[in-house]
């Protein structure tokens, strides 16, 4: 299994071993923190948290992810950091992982005007070299080449469904200028800490509209639950609603494409994931637009 990239829960401990031997850290007693899209750990040694890409598809990003954290530190943006000491990204064989400094405990949960102050910092900044123009179904492009536990008529209907997604992406006209998205922004994403909340996740960070920063949150609304009145209070912070454009049909297909998806990779590897993603396939297939979904432990 290791030798061909694959990153599992029966390789989990083995890759963590190897790119703490890389970087001098012990990973002892380290914590997993979550496992989806990557392995996050948090080592017991030192306030230090690893984090492995676990898709083999999606290992490319890992330089990107390192130019935006230290673009984001370079103007003070609160966001998480890397860890200093340590040549980024790691590799070791076929794995690629990033080393954070922990984020300190303590400080108020992240609130929707919170992520909007955050999220207007990044979009007024100069993008970094380098920054690549916003593709939104290139990873779902490549989980769906690398899906495990769907069977081929299934990857057919995705592969369609993409095609004409991007279509209608290609047509959009969109209001907002375009700049520098962190292309992954929700709650979620947000670290409390004493002195506020940060940033963190920057593998989808990407020049393209504003408008894609705020649709995770208005789709969390529609399939998750989420508060209204919070999605109001971000959209109030902000200056604009997303849900109010005549554009944010298509950029909810997308969005519920990248929450289908997202996991397909690991669905062999860890059947827990399995009910849900079928679930929201199922709803999404069906074309039914009020299901509601569960977020992934």
């Amino acid at each position: 299994m290791a030798g061909d990239g694959l990153f599992t829960r029966e390789n989990l401990d083995s890759t963590l071993a190897r790119v703490c031997a890389a970087t001098g850290l012990d990973p002892g007693g380290a914590r997993l923190l979550r496992f989806t899209n990557n392995a996050v750990f948090l080592l017991r040694s030192r306030p230090v948290v690893v984090r492995i890409v676990g898709s083999v598809s999606l290992r490319h990003r890992v330089d990107k992810v390192v130019r935006v954290a230290r673009w984001l530190a370079e103007h003070d943006v609160p966001a998480v950091r890397l860890h200093g000491g340590v040549e980024q990204p790691v590799r070791v064989g076929p794995y690629a992982a990033t080393v954070w400094d922990a984020v300190p405990g303590g400080g108020a949960p992240p609130r929707p005007r919170d992520l909007a102050r955050l999220l207007r910092r990044v979009h007024a900044l100069p993008a970094p070299d380098g920054l690549p123009a916003w593709d939104p179904l290139d990873d779902v492009r490549r989980r769906v080449s690398e899906a495990e536990g769907l069977d081929e008529e299934s990857l057919d209907f995705l592969r369609r469904r993409l095609a004409e997604a991007a279509e209608r992406v290609a047509a959009l006209d969109f209001p907002l200028a375009t700049g520098s998205v962190h292309g992954d922004a929700h709650l979620g994403n947000l670290i409390p800490s004493p002195a506020g909340p940060v940033l963190c996740d920057f593998d989808s960070s990407c020049v393209g509209p504003p408008e894609w920063d705020l649709t995770p949150f208005a789709v969390g609304v529609l399939r998750f639950g989420e508060s209204a009145a919070d999605y109001r209070e971000l959209c109030d912070s902000y200056g604009f609603d997303v849900t109010r454009w005549d554009g944010f049909a298509v950029l909810r297909e997308v969005r519920e494409l990248k929450l289908i998806t997202s996991v397909l990779p690991i669905m062999g590897s860890s059947p827990e994931v399995r009910p849900e993603l079928l679930r929201r396939f199922r709803d999404f297939r069906a074309g039914d637009s009020a299901a509601q979904w569960a977020r992934y432990t």
